[in-house]
């Protein structure tokens, strides 16, 4: 896969502390690359010494990331057509939604006097699927304005980081965090921020990659978690529930999957081993995604068993 975008030079990078602990004493982990999309760069992961989370350090600087989220990352795709298997791929990712409103569904009741905000909403297709099922006002977060989408139309969409929003305390009923805190520039902050916005009885659910996985022992430093440069922060079980703990939140139940298919990790990983960083052109290859997922179907049957590839956490505010 081709790009245009040129390999970041040293200074569009900064240092930074731990995020969890503030320490910055920290010991070389891995080294990665944009494996999805192939553009270039080599970047530097570090765990931290004292309360081993594992980060990017350095980071590119906020201005220098936003170039890394332009229509091919996987979040913001926006393609409809795949020729004889659209509708295999539509009822793909209307089962990623459905998951995840099941998922919420089993710690919130939602109905039409409900507020739900979704940070780092993306497409905004999961809010669309929220409002649509239960009739709650939905409301959506993200740095990359993709309120043009004809499904937007039903969303309070804020443009920006999700700290900086104006929103009233205690206003939210759920709020979501689908893969936006490994992201982020300031997690605990974002975290801090998430726990004042809730409701008496609200939930804050997050999903993650998890470090500790299986496919991050079978890929390494070719791990679809990684995701540099825009993956920021690598969790474990613990690194995640030590984060949690410390925004002052109270974690409710651990769960070790997520609404995420763990079948792209196993695919995106393999995939990147054999292409070293060239990019992964899923219009060329979505055939060969739906046949490994079909025969693949009988394990995949015990993912929540297996600690493949994800990780939630459901949280109240005490």
């Amino acid at each position: 896969m081709t790009t245009t975008l040129a390999a970041p030079t040293p200074d569009m990078f900064e240092p930074v502390a731990c995020y969890q602990c503030g320490s910055r004493d920290a010991t070389p982990f891995c080294m990665a690359e944009e494996d999805l999309t192939g553009k270039p760069g080599r970047f530097r992961f570090v765990r931290c010494d004292a309360c081993e989370l594992a980060y990017q350090n350095p980071r590119l600087k906020l201005e220098h990331i936003r170039a890394y989220y332009d229509d091919e990352y996987i979040a913001h795709r926006k393609r409809t057509d795949w020729g004889v298997l659209t509708p295999l791929y539509e009822w793909a990712m209307s089962k990623h939604d459905r998951d995840k409103l099941a998922i919420c569904r089993r710690y919130v009741n939602l109905g039409p006097d409900s507020r739900v905000l979704d940070v780092g909403c993306g497409a905004g297709t999961f809010l669309a699927r929220v409002g649509q099922e239960t009739g709650a006002g939905v409301t959506g977060v993200d740095f990359k304005d993709l309120s043009q989408l004809p499904w937007m139309d039903r969303v309070d969409f804020r443009l920006g980081l999700f700290y900086e929003q104006d929103f009233a305390r205690e206003h939210f009923d759920l709020i979501t965090m689908w893969h936006f805190l490994e992201h982020d520039y300031d997690p605990l902050r974002s975290l801090r921020r998430a726990r004042e916005l809730l409701a008496p009885g609200g939930r804050l659910v997050v999903e993650v990659p998890r470090l500790d996985s299986v496919t991050f022992r079978l890929y390494g430093d070719r791990w679809p978690g990684l995701q540099a440069p825009q993956h920021t922060a690598l969790y474990s079980k613990k690194s995640l529930l030590d984060m949690m703990s410390r925004s002052g939140l109270r974690v409710i139940e651990h769960l070790p999957y997520g609404a995420f298919p763990p079948y792209f990790y196993l695919f995106a990983g393999a995939a990147f081993k054999l292409l070293k960083g060239r990019g992964l052109d899923l219009t060329r290859i979505i055939h060969v995604y739906f046949l490994g997922q079909a025969l693949l179907a009988p394990v995949l049957l015990f993912e929540r068993r297996l600690n493949l590839a994800m990780q939630t956490v459901i949280c109240e505010a005490p």
